[in-house]
């Protein structure tokens, strides 16, 4: 199904999350039923949004942020009735986001972007506030975009020529505005005629490696291959990794890093192994309020996402499963933050100020 949007600000022809020009309705790519089925759907409330996100129709922490700014502005334009309607709207439609994903600090960032403009046009008509909230939400996402596409001509600069890349999860244009974090390093690399090669572990329980990081690479002409999640210390050991790139939820002061689970393991590894583990992110996503990564949030999500592929039992009846979505990977196991900004040892990100 094609994009119904007459110009993405993605940049691609497809897109995780896009705004209606006229801001009443946001069309979300359905992640779960890729790559068989490109399938867009209409959210029309700020309700509906939170429910995208959580269920993990939209995910990646730059992408969750822009649809929560999208199911802000959603509810402005719903609202443009009355100044009370209005500011109703968006403190509900703040309460309903925040709580959908706790880990991703992208998603409380944008929502409190989105009311500060609130704040800022209160003395304007609804109509004109509500105008003000979409242009903001859309702001969000060219910046996103922008911020990503600095971030990987950065990183690529440390990629070796003829580097075979180890990513985990999805950390490119179907995780954030457009172009990506990670595999915004794998393709700035890969246009400045390096000639890497991926390795895409398939991310259990969601396979977010398998399904979404192979269809973007595939699509782009990167060579890359699948491995399961228990293979990368094979694969270190015989030195046929060169570097390890992946994205993030949220960083920490400190330089600690949350990211999809499974990502400390291979950054132990990579440490083991004297291979470089470097970190993509626009700074969106540095929260300079969180002490360390021993206060992020880890999201626990429900056991049958790891029991069940789809109705398929995987485990015996009665039989439960743990599912954290997230760990920590310590700065200490971390080469270096790539950001918009600029790369960073994990200890100068305290430095950087707002």
């Amino acid at each position: 199904m094609t994009l119904p949007h007459p110009a993405p600000l993605s940049g691609a022809t497809y897109s995780a999350v896009e705004l209606s020009p006229d801001g009443e309705v946001a069309f979300v790519l359905d992640q779960r039923r890729l790559p068989a089925d490109e399938r867009y759907v209409e959210v029309r409330t700020a309700e509906a949004m939170a429910d995208a996100i959580r269920d993990m129709l939209v995910r990646g922490a730059p992408a969750i942020g822009i649809a929560a700014a999208y199911g802000m502005a959603i509810a402005a334009r719903s609202a443009e009735a009355s100044t009370a309607a209005l500011e109703t709207a968006l403190d509900h439609a703040a309460t309903r986001l925040r709580a959908s994903r706790p880990t991703a600090v992208n998603l409380g960032w944008a929502v409190d972007c989105m009311l500060a403009v609130s704040a800022k046009t209160a003395g304007r008509s609804p109509k004109e506030r509500a105008e003000a909230l979409v242009e903001e939400a859309k702001r969000i996402h060219r910046e996103d975009v922008e911020a990503c596409r600095t971030l990987g001509r950065l990183g690529a600069e440390r990629i070796p020529a003829g580097a075979t890349i180890l990513t985990h999860c999805n950390a490119g244009a179907l995780a954030t505005g457009g172009y990506g974090t990670a595999l915004g390093v794998i393709r700035a690399a890969h246009a400045a005629g390096k000639r890497v090669r991926v390795l895409a572990c398939e991310t259990r329980p969601y396979l977010q490696g398998a399904r979404l990081t192979a269809w973007e690479l595939s699509r782009d002409g990167i060579p890359v291959e699948v491995i399961t999640d228990g293979m990368p210390g094979h694969y270190l050991s015989r030195r046929a990794i060169d570097v390890v790139v992946v994205g993030a939820d949220r960083i920490a002061r400190t330089g600690d890093v949350a990211n999809k689970i499974g990502t400390y393991g291979i950054a132990c590894l990579a440490k083991a192994h004297e291979v470089p583990f470097y970190v993509a992110a626009p700074f969106s996503t540095v929260d300079l309020a969180c002490p360390s990564g021993l206060a992020i949030p880890i999201e626990e999500r429900s056991s049958r996402e790891v029991t069940h592929l789809g109705d398929l039992a995987l485990v015996p009846e009665n039989v439960k499963a743990r599912h954290p979505a997230f760990d920590v990977t310590p700065a200490r196991l971390v080469t270096g933050i790539v950001t918009e900004r600029g790369m960073f040892a994990p200890h100068e990100i305290e430095t950087l100020g707002g």
